[in-house]
């Protein structure tokens, strides 16, 4: 969704618009969207993808949901900073709880501030509720749905990392071991965007069209934001297979059973 679209929708006063600011608080108090409600994303990696550990994670994010005010009627958008990837997490969460009416900014809130479009300091409250949400597993990958996958070394599947290319080789630590998940491809997440927004559709075929459409993807990068964002690429080209390993790195590369590279 662009700022014009979003603007045209604050206008309407739909009751059912819930406009959320991904971002720290800090940078919220500052001034923001109007009517934004704040919640940083960043603050909720989950890095144990286990039977049990899945369990919790669904628990848990029921209960952000519900306390951001999300029901079925609900028009969700997210910004960040940027066309960024706290702002794609909280879309891949939604599309992960069955919530199909969930957009991200372009441009996020950088670009809305050159558009010259209206801005509030004021902390908006969060209006509770309680709804029941249903997992969509086809979206979420665990540790061990990867690792069979490389253990299978099944061609159906590509697995790429979202991470920088110094991560991806090693070179910079963010676990206790460094690389990558055995026969990753690295593209960097940031290669989605020119200047703050989303490149066009043509140049983001043309970054992935090494992946046939038949081919399932599984994204990862250090803890579910960064690959969220490559995840919504995806799915806005039309790859109907889409995961994201939401441990990533941070999990993988703390457990000394898992391979790397």
């Amino acid at each position: 969704m662009n700022g014009e679209s979003l603007y045209r929708l604050i206008n309407t006063q739909n009751p059912n618009l819930l406009l959320v600011d991904a971002r720290p608080f800090s940078d919220y108090n500052k001034g923001h969207i109007p009517h934004a409600v704040n919640i940083d994303l960043m603050n909720f990696h989950w890095f144990d993808t286990s039977e049990e550990g899945i369990v919790q994670f669904n628990r848990q994010m029921k209960i952000l949901l519900n306390y951001l005010g999300i029901n079925k009627q609900s028009i969700v958008v997210f910004y960040d900073g940027i066309s960024g990837s706290s702002a794609s997490r909280g879309i891949w969460l939604l599309n992960y709880f069955s919530h199909e009416n969930a957009y991200i900014l372009d441009g996020g809130f950088e670009n809305w501030l050159k558009s010259n479009y209206p801005v509030e300091t004021t902390t908006n409250p969060f209006i509770p509720s309680e709804n029941m949400f249903n997992i969509n597993k086809d979206v979420l990958a665990d540790a061990e749905y990867v690792k069979n996958k490389i253990e299978k070394n099944a061609n159906d599947v590509v697995i790429i990392d979202c991470r920088s290319k110094m991560e991806y080789d090693g070179l910079a630590a963010r676990a206790s071991r460094r690389g990558h998940i055995p026969h990753a491809v690295n593209i960097d997440w940031i290669d989605n965007l020119e200047n703050e927004k989303f490149k066009d559709t043509e140049k983001l075929f043309k970054l992935y069209s090494f992946i046939p459409k038949d081919k399932e993807v599984i994204t990862y990068c250090q803890g579910g934001y960064r690959a969220a964002n490559t995840y919504l690429v995806l799915k806005k080209l039309g790859y109907s297979n889409v995961k994201m390993y939401l441990g990533s790195w941070g999990e993988w590369g703390n457990v000394s059973s898992l391979p790397i590279q």
